[in-house]
This record gives structure tokens, sequence and C-alpha cells, in this order.
């Protein structure tokens, strides 16, 4: 008896899983089959505003002289959104310069879109990349690299995603999800989590699920990887000539990682990538032949970013105003190229900028409705690309067919977003994760932490204003809460300038001097395997300036560390220094706020009231001596018994 009961529940119990997954499937094919009705009902026109995704950054009104960020929704946007049934928008700093402002903005052109929703999108990556003027800036991805924190990662989409969505923002085009492999990369450096791409992959994916988690759409970027290149692709094409095989290990690995983590978009890079595709083009810039960069190649985004490594969701293609495709292919042949390649969206194919040129956006709708109405791009393909984009609109809540848009007024929105974006509970999270990521390089003769007497005085000496008044508030801070007695204050900035007798005298007054150094891209002047700090050429005030410093700051026995503000790179610049550490966010303070974390934790650690231990997400190799590497990745020293914080043996799997 007993038997035939567990047989019976064993048939009831499968019966059950039998009908559940019948029950999915039918609720999966529903959703399909809604898709399909929906864009079978569609016209042409509306397929292919869908996949035009311009900026309205700037905007000039009818009878206005120039033209001015778009703050304020109006008629002649909405017009042009109406027109062209555009399928979404992207977002500048210019146009989001306060929560209330930018719930009103977004709500007005999500009210310009009379059928389908738009994706309303923006570049808030974190760090460095951030758009918000209210939001909270996080310290950003290297920042989380040096921290090794999958909970920090995590809590950084999370937030992002969260203030985001109570903005009326559905897309964030982040995760960058680069491995910065090159120190001279002019436009990734700290955009990275760092140059290894097992640790790229899991915080990037850390980040997506916060995202995620707050129903935002999570696009990874820059496909198939920008990590490796020293040419900024928003002025020239970039070549990485690796091999294939070397490309999987290193750019393409977090890419497949993250798709296999379901993964919502993917942003394709302007970079030519010959072992993939190696396809010319006659450049319209000045009639050589070019490789067809990754955008607008069909072997990259079909060949391997569909067929090879299975993705399934929604391709969008970096800016195609970009110099780099701009200037060699047009506007009209990009966005045809890219949509042939296999892009879903073609972002900023067109400046449009007031009622007189909506002619560049007419100019490219038309040439994409041409190309289809010739065969050049398959119907069946448009249709696809449409399918993928309304899915996802469904999945997120972005489009709700056959039902009204339950959502909330204007001003509960509004009252939300105050609310959430920017609030006390996000700031303190990204204090705690900029403060985790401070990375001690340097700490000879036991110079950190500083513990200065009452009155003496501290000299700032910083690349810009903002960053000199980050240092001062910071140290103004820790008097304030009685963690360091009250002392003398001074500092200035030193962009386009060299080492003279003004600045001496002062080094001379101060006991204590805190520099910090910003260099994009190494570019020192070296002689005979010396750095050359006596310069008077302006051009190099980066690097020649603070090193000047430096060296009549320790000649002169004062207390001295060096702050790499950026690029932790630039610490190849400082080799004498006795004290240095890398923060890896460079924005001070503007405009009543700090605009990062990452220099206020910096002074905590100078002045003792933080240990950090983060620990280098990339190699610094040496400027004076290529080839050789002078602090490794994974390296970091402990403050307080001035050790090597112990790490395993690949540097990975710290936390």
């Amino acid at each position: 008896m007993k038997r035939f009961f567990s047989g019976l529940l064993a048939v009831v119990l499968g019966v059950s899983v039998i009908a559940g997954f019948g029950f999915k499937k039918a609720e999966a094919d529903t959703a399909d089959q809604k898709v399909n009705k929906i864009v079978k009902s569609m016209t042409l026109e509306e397929k292919v505003g869908q996949m035009l995704m311009p900026d309205f950054r700037n905007w000039q009104k009818k009878g206005e002289t120039k033209a001015a960020g778009l703050t304020q929704m109006n008629d002649e946007v909405g017009s042009i959104i109406r027109k062209y049934h555009l399928g979404g928008v992207i977002l500048f700093a210019e146009n989001v310069t306060g929560t209330e402002q930018t719930v009103r903005l977004t709500d007005g052109m999500q009210k310009a879109s009379q059928k389908i929703p738009l994706f309303i999108t923006i570049d808030q990556e974190g760090g460095i990349v951030t758009r918000l003027e209210s939001g909270t800036n996080l310290p950003g991805n290297m920042a989380l690299g040096a921290a090794r924190s999958d909970k920090y990662a995590y809590q950084t989409g999370d937030i992002v995603g969260s203030e985001l969505k109570a903005l009326g923002i559905n897309v964030n085009f982040g995760p960058d999800m680069d491995v910065n492999v090159s120190p001279g990369n002019p436009v990734i450096g700290v955009r990275s989590f760092g140059s290894h791409p097992d640790l790229v992959a899991r915080l990037g994916i850390q980040t997506m699920k916060g995202l995620q988690n707050q129903n935002m759409i999570a696009t990874a970027k820059h496909f198939p990887g920008h990590g490796d290149t020293d040419v900024d692709s928003h002025y020239g094409l970039p070549v990485v000539p690796k091999s294939l095989e070397d490309l999987k290990k290193v750019e393409l690995y977090p890419f497949q990682k993250a798709i296999d983590a379901g993964m919502d978009m993917i942003m394709t890079a302007h970079i030519q990538f010959p072992a993939i595709d190696d396809t010319t083009y006659k450049s319209k810039k000045d009639g050589q032949q070019i490789m067809v960069p990754a955008s607008l190649s069909k072997k990259i985004l079909t060949g391997l970013l569909r067929e090879d490594m299975g993705f399934k969701g929604v391709v969008v293609t970096d800016a195609l105003n970009m110099k780099a495709i701009a200037d060699n292919f047009g506007q009209e042949e990009a966005a045809v190229m890219a949509i042939k390649a296999g892009a879903d969206i073609a972002l900023m194919p067109a400046p449009v900028t007031s009622l007189e040129t909506e002619k560049n956006l007419q100019s490219v709708f038309n040439a994409v409705l041409t190309a289809i109405h010739k065969g050049e791009i398959p119907l069946s393909q448009v249709d696809s690309s449409v399918k993928r984009i309304l899915k996802l609109k469904i999945k997120k809540g972005v489009y709700v067919p056959d039902q009204t848009q339950t959502t909330l007024s204007l001003d509960q929105k509004i009252k939300q977003a105050n609310r959430v974006v920017g609030n006390k509970k996000h700031l303190k999270q990204e204090a705690k994760m900029a403060e985790k990521a401070v990375t001690v390089l340097k700490n000879e003769d036991k110079t950190l932490p500083f513990k200065p007497k009452k009155g003496e005085k501290v000299l700032l000496l910083a690349p810009f204003d903002d960053q000199i008044e980050a240092m001062k508030r910071s140290i103004e801070a820790l008097e304030e809460h009685g963690k360091i007695k009250h002392l003398q204050i001074e500092g200035f900035s030193f962009s386009g300038k060299v080492m003279n007798d003004e600045v001496k005298k002062q080094i001379d007054s101060a006991k204590y001097i805190i520099t910090g150094s910003y260099v994009v891209k190494n570019d020192p002047a070296v002689n005979d395997g010396k750095i050359d700090d006596t310069s008077t050429d302006s051009s190099k005030w980066a690097t020649i300036f603070p090193r000047a410093a430096m060296n009549y700051a320790l000649k002169e026995k004062k207390k001295f560390v060096l702050v790499s503000l950026r690029n932790p790179y630039d610490a190849a610049n400082f080799e004498e220094a006795k004290a240095m550490l890398a923060v890896y966010g460079f924005k001070g303070y503007t405009n009543g706020r700090y605009r990062q974390p990452n220099i206020p934790a910096g002074i905590k650690a100078i002045f003792g009231q933080i240990n950090p231990d983060g620990r280098l997400p990339v190699d610094v190799p040496s400027v004076t001596h290529p080839g050789k590497i002078l602090y490794s990745y994974g390296y970091g020293l402990n403050l307080k018994n001035g050790k090597v914080i112990k790490i395993r043996s690949n540097g990975e799997e710290l936390q």
C-alpha cells in the first residue's frame, strides 16, 4: 500500500510538473504571440522609428538665437517624437539638472509618444561618467575593482537603478565591461573594473543584478572591448590587432559571462578588429581604405555576438555621431550599415537641435526606409529587431499592451523622486565604497598617517580648483568632528603652471603637503632613464609640476603625500615619493556638493581616520624602464603595520 501511494504521488507530481511546464510554455507563447501581433499591425515607418534613438541634448526653439540644454519638454520636440515614431531618446547632463525638473521632462517625453512608450536612456555608470546633477555619483568601477567587493558592485547597480527609475528613466547604459589592459587608454581607464577579465566579469554582473533588482534595463559596453586601445573613438578609429583566441580570453570573456547571466542590452564599440572582420571601406573623409568597425560589422554583431556567443537581447550602437563614424561613413550610411550589421537600435544617428536641423533625422529615417524597400535590409530582420525591442519593453513594464498604463500622478512621481535621488542612505553607502577602495602604494618612514599639531600648516596642491576645494572641505569636516586639531589650510591649483620661487615659499611655510596628480595618459619628459622635472614646458605640467613640488618638499624634509586622483598608472611618474595612494576619482567639490566621494576618502586615509585596504585592480608599469612593473595587480599596503596586504597567488577573489 505504501508503495502504491508513493507511486501515485510520483505520478501526480509528474503530471503537476508537466502541467506547470505546459502552463509556463503557454504563457511564454502568449507573450510572443502578443509581440508578433503588435509588430504585424505596425507600419514600416513605425518599425523604423523604434530602431532610432536620437538625443535632444540641446534645443533651439523657433525664434530663439541659440541652442541651450533641453530641460523642459516642448511641442517641437514632441512633434518629432510623434512624427518619426521614435522608440527612445538618450539624455545627457544638459537635460537632467534637477530632480523635479528631470521627472517633468521624462513625463513629458513619454506623453509625447502616443502608442508605444519610449526607452529613456542615460549614461549613469557611476564615477567619472555620471549625468545626474542631483544623483549619487558613486566612486566608479575601478574603485570597485580596488575594493574587490561583490556587495558594493551590487549596491552600485541598486542605487543607480533606484534613482533612475524614480526619475522616469528606464535604461542605463552601464556597466562598462571593458578590460582595461592598456595603461595609455585615453577613454576607458577608471571606467573599467580592472585589467583581469575575471574581476571585470564578476563585478560587472553584480552591478547588472543590482540594476535589474530595480527593474532597470542594464547595458554591457563597449562590445567587443574598448580596454586595449590608445585612441579615443570619439575622435578616431582605434584598432585592436589581437587574434580571436586572445580576444576570447580577455575582451570577450566578461561579455560572454554577462550574456550567460542575463544581460538586457549590449552596446557596440567603434573599433576595428581585423581578426574578426577585415572588410574594408572607402572613407568619406579622405578616400583611404579603412576596416569596418564593430558597430557596422555583420561578422561581429551577427556572426560573433548573436550566433557564436548566443546573445538574444537588444543590441544598441555607441553614438553614431562620434567622429570615428560620422567623418568616415556619413550619418545616413552609418545608420544603414549598423542596422544591416545586426544592430537593433541606432543611437544618436543624426544631430537634431532645432526644427531646422530636423532634416538630419529625416534624412537618416528615409535612408533606412529606402534600404529596406531595396532589400538591402531584409524586412524580416527589421521585424526581429522590433520584436526584441518590444519584448524588452514589455518585460520591464515600460510597455503594457492592451491596458491603460497604471502610473503615479506627476506630483506623486516628483515626491517619490525627491525621497530617492541622492538620499542620505545612498551617500553613506557611496562613502563606504570609496573608503574601502583607497589603495596605499608607498609609506616609507611612516609618513602616513599625518598627525599634525594644532595650528600647523597644510599645503594642498592639485590640478584644478574643485579638487582643492574637496580636499579643504574634507579636512575641515575632520576638524569639526574633533578628529584632528584645527589647522592652517592653504592651497592652489597648478593646471598649466610650472614650479617657481613663489611655490617654494609656500612649501617652505608648510609642515605637510598633499599633492593630487591627474594624468590621463603618461607622457613625461624622460632623459637617461630619469623624468625631467626641470623643464619649463607648461604643456607637461601634469607630471612636471607635481614632481618638482614633491622633490623640493622631500629635500626640505617636509611630510609629503602624492594622491593619484584618476588612473593609478600615473603613480609611475613619482617613484621617489615616500608616501603615495590611489583613490580612482578626480571630481572635486562644486555647486554645493562633492562630485565624487573619492577625494574625501583619500583625505580620511591620510589623517588616519580609516585604515584602507584597497588593492590595485591593474598593473602599474614603469615609465623610465619599459617592461618593468612597479606595482602589480593586487598590490596594496596596510597603513597600520606597513605590510603588503596578503592576497592569493593569482590576485583574485579578494574580499
